[in-house]
């Protein structure tokens, strides 16, 4: 009897009609730090390690990776090929490229608007023998024409490029940033896939969407995350990946969730250097989904029982230490919490001026018996980072610049959130926090907003912070009414109230400078 119930089980499975099967997601992850003709980059190659591991973590494959010389024109656009036939009608392939990319003359004449194409520039490129050596780039048009390979076949595509192109930058950087040279030397025609790549429009490519480190007026610079150098975009997409970015919970990524976590993080990671650019620049509808990651909701951050809101993990957990790294030019003054590997912060006793680990100014007039304030000011600002990178919030600065002057005047406006406590507050340049507006549940809750205010001395780097929170806020609010609130205090508050919480936390850095310096 067990054997015939067993037998008319199997033969009722087969007669029943096949699920439709589910679309799997690919991968060509490309990073090149080793360029021999050109100035070499040091975090690239960590980028693209990072996104292949967050890629197996979410169950991705296959997935091909080129590092460095094995970053050949040919074997990636083999790669591509393989990659484009093997999937099926609404599968997705992502490709990441973490390397230099550079503008020349346009090959096709009349295919750009600003007269220029945009190109990855792989290792075997040499400037000195461009005609020669032409063939280890991949021009705009080249990847327009794989794209519409991929069009065609129905299959999605996500194309995330750390790297840029033009424009320049205001702040003193000590780190590179990924633009080579423009290229005027003669080059050899462009090829068939050029020459066709030239003719697709974007309104063609409805199932493509790009994803740009910067705008094309802005360079795209290697900033330090974690003690190392790292583009702000890679690290960002690695965690959204992670399932950072689905913040429903369902495994899927649209368009907004992404676009809304990564504006957030590579803002909070490159300290406002960078926005990044998503094309199209609107998602094609409120629904759309971008990547389907099986295991993004289990390796991410666990959504609570409301299935909208996430409980923040400790920043302990993702590599938080509690300390700083600091490199002193003098004396030593006495200092706690210092510390750790990495690229560190940097002070110098004769000046005064303290400095980021990219390099940025971070506050003038530093006096020994200051430093403390500043050095418990940034691992606080660390601490907020790591919560960031879990939830990120929403605050903006208008008008948008990566510094500002005295006399320039500026806007401040974070959006009321559907929580129930909402603090917003300012950390200093000089260590100080200072108190910018508090709601407390039962009160009237309402948008931040900061009008028309004004750059004064003293200049460095302010942090404005919003925390939107169903954690109780009241004794936070009350401690900022003692005069003697200090970040490493404030640290505490938020250290015991915030971990586990459901909360969203947005930091918005200001950098500011005299006239003339």
């Amino acid at each position: 009897m067990t054997v015939l119930c067993r037998t008319l089980l199997a033969m009722s499975l087969l007669a029943l009609p096949a699920a439709p099967a589910m679309a799997s997601t690919s991968a060509l992850v490309v990073g090149v730090d080793k360029y021999p003709h050109e100035v070499s980059l040091d975090g690239a190659v960590r980028d693209a390690q990072d996104v292949t591991q967050a890629l197996k973590a979410a169950d991705v494959a296959p997935i091909r990776q080129f590092i460095n010389e094995q970053a050949t024109k040919d074997a990636i656009r083999a790669a591509w090929g393989e990659l484009v036939a093997a999937a099926e009608r609404g599968d997705t392939i992502v490709f990441t490229y973490a390397g230099h990319g550079a503008q020349m003359p346009e090959l096709v004449a009349g295919s750009e608007e600003d007269g220029l194409d945009e190109f990855l520039e792989l290792p075997g490129f040499d400037r000195a023998r461009a005609e020669e050596t032409a063939s280890e780039i991949i021009v705009d048009n080249e990847l327009s024409a794989w794209f519409a390979e991929a069009e065609a076949k129905g299959i999605h595509v996500l194309f995330v490029s750390d790297s840029c192109y033009s424009g320049g930058m205001n702040r003193s950087i000590s780190g590179k940033t990924r633009l080579a040279p423009m290229v005027r030397a003669k080059l050899p025609p462009p090829s068939k896939e050029a020459l066709s790549g030239a003719k697709v429009r974007d309104v063609e490519l409805s199932q493509v969407t790009i994803l740009a480190a910067s705008l094309e007026s802005q360079p795209t610079p290697e900033v330090v995350i974690g003690g190392e150098p790292r583009g702000a975009l890679s690290w960002s997409f690695a965690r959204a990946l992670e399932g950072a970015a689905d913040r429903d919970g369902d495994g899927r990524i649209s368009r907004v969730e992404l676009e809304d976590y990564v504006f957030s993080n590579v803002k909070l990671q490159s300290e406002a250097l960078q926005v990044p650019n998503f094309t199209p620049q609107l998602a094609r509808s409120d629904k759309e989904i971008v990547l389907s990651l099986p295991r993004s909701a289990k390796v991410g951050v666990a959504p609570t029982v409301s299935g909208t809101k996430h409980a923040l993990k400790s920043p302990r957990e993702t590599g938080w230490t509690g300390n700083l790294p600091l490199s002193v030019v003098g004396d030593m003054p006495d200092l706690a919490n210092i510390g750790g590997d990495g690229v560190p912060y940097r002070w110098e006793a004769t000046s005064g001026v303290f400095y980021t680990p990219n390099g940025d100014v971070a506050a003038e007039h530093v006096a020994p018996k200051r430093l403390q304030g500043v050095v418990d000011k940034f691992i606080l600002v660390d601490f907020l980072k790591a919560l960031a990178a879990q939830s990120p919030g929403a605050v903006s600065l208008k008008p948008v610049k990566d510094i500002y002057f005295a006399g320039d005047r500026l806007n401040v406006e974070a959006p009321q959130g559907g929580y129930a406590n909402m603090l917003v507050f300012n950390l200093a340049n000089t260590g100080e926090a200072q108190l910018l507006d508090v709601q407390i549940a039962g009160s009237e809750s309402h948008a931040f907003k900061l009008r028309d205010l004004e750059v004064v001395k003293p200049f460095g780097a302010d942090h404005l912070v919003v925390i939107a929170t169903n954690a109780p806020v009241d004794a936070i609010a009350a401690a900022f009414a003692n005069s003697d609130l200090d970040a490493a205090a404030l640290l505490r508050l938020l250290e015991t109230r915030l971990e586990g919480s459901e909360s969203t936390i947005a930091v918005q850095p200001l950098y500011t400078r005299g006239q003339g310096q």
